[in-house]
Order: structure tokens, then C-alpha cells, then sequence
């Protein structure tokens, strides 16, 4: 049924992802997260581990789930990073807004984007008009139609992994042991 909770992904992979690895891979893994959740930047060196155990048969995918309630500069990040993928810069700066969570600010989002030799000024307008605020909402839409109500949440090819996310455990999962 439409818009029904469940603990597939939905929808699953399209082409506007953001992925790291080959579209076919083995094994696929799937985050929802939110740039300014510590559970999701404690996340950042396990996903790190299983990409690095899995090498070539995982394919990595990151969608938003801005938890603005508890969190908020997440849309903003969201947003932002979004802007970041425009100028094809996507997960340099998602590494680098997770490494500067802590003092993550407005500003911080702009220095980050010129610290990576981004069009800093490009990135601050399309902030002011909302331009990738619908890529956001997609991904939140996802996560609420998947059954992710919190951060991080993993899925691991197509299912919700419930429990312990380190990197054992999400191994475990991918690999159906």
C-alpha cells in the first residue's frame, strides 16, 4: 500500500543517489542520516570498516534524514550538501560537515564548502532559495515510507537492519549470516 510503513527501502535505488561503489554490486547498504546527529558521525568509522571488508561487492548509499526537531542545522546540511552534489562534490563535503559536527554552525557550511575549493558564494544562494529542498524532502518521504523514524538507520540490501549497527553486525546482514 502507498506511503505504509514497512522495513523495505522505498523506493529502492535510483539513479539519484548518492552512491560510492559500482551500481550492481553484490551487496548494498543503504543510511539514512542526518549531518548533525553524533550517532550518525559515530557511524561515519563503521561504515568506513565495512567498506573496507566488503571492498568491491558493497555498494554505498547515503540518503537524508534531517531530524530538525533535535537537530537544528540538519536541513540546512542536508540542503547544503546537496549543493555540494551540484558542483560534484557530494561526499567530500558529507565527510567533511561529519568531521566538523562539532562546531558545525551556518558559517561552518560555507567554510567547509571553501575549504573543499567549492563555489562558496554559489552554495550560500542556493541555501537562500531552497533549490535542493525537494531533494531533501525526497529522502525524508523515503525514510518515513521505509520505516526510519530515527538516526542512523541501515539498510542492508533493501531490508531495515534492526539492533546494533557496528560493523559485525551490518557485515552479518549484508552477507545473510
Amino acid at each position: 500500500m502507498p506511503g505504509s510503513m514497512s522495513d523495505r527501502l522505498d523506493p529502492p535505488l535510483e539513479e539519484i543517489d548518492h552512491r560510492l561503489g559500482e551500481a550492481g554490486a553484490a551487496l548494498e547498504l543503504v543510511m539514512h542520516g542526518d549531518c548533525q546527529c553524533p550517532f550518525c558521525l559515530g557511524s561515519q568509522s563503521i561504515v568506513r570498516r565495512v567498506r573496507s571488508r566488503l571492498g568491491d561487492r558493497l555498494l554505498f548509499v547515503f540518503r537524508h534524514l534531517p531530524l530538525v526537531e533535535v537537530h537544528p542545522l540538519a536541513q540546512a546540511a542536508a540542503e547544503a550538501s546537496e549543493a555540494a552534489a551540484a558542483q560534484d562534490a557530494f561526499w567530500p563535503y558529507h565527510d567533511a560537515l561529519y568531521a566538523a559536527q562539532p562546531r558545525l554552525s551556518d558559517r561552518e557550511l560555507l567554510a567547509v564548502a571553501g575549504a573543499l575549493g567549492l563555489d562558496a558564494a554559489r552554495l550560500a544562494a542556493e541555501l537562500g532559495d531552497g533549490r535542493h529542498a525537494a531533494r531533501v524532502e525526497r529522502d525524508r518521504r523515503s525514510a518515513a515510507a521505509s520505516g526510519a523514524t530515527g538516526t542512523p538507520t541501515f539498510f542492508a540490501n533493501g531490508r531495515r537492519h534492526e539492533g546494533a549497527f557496528d560493523a559485525g553486525s551490518l557485515v552479518e546482514a549484508l552477507e545473510g549470516r
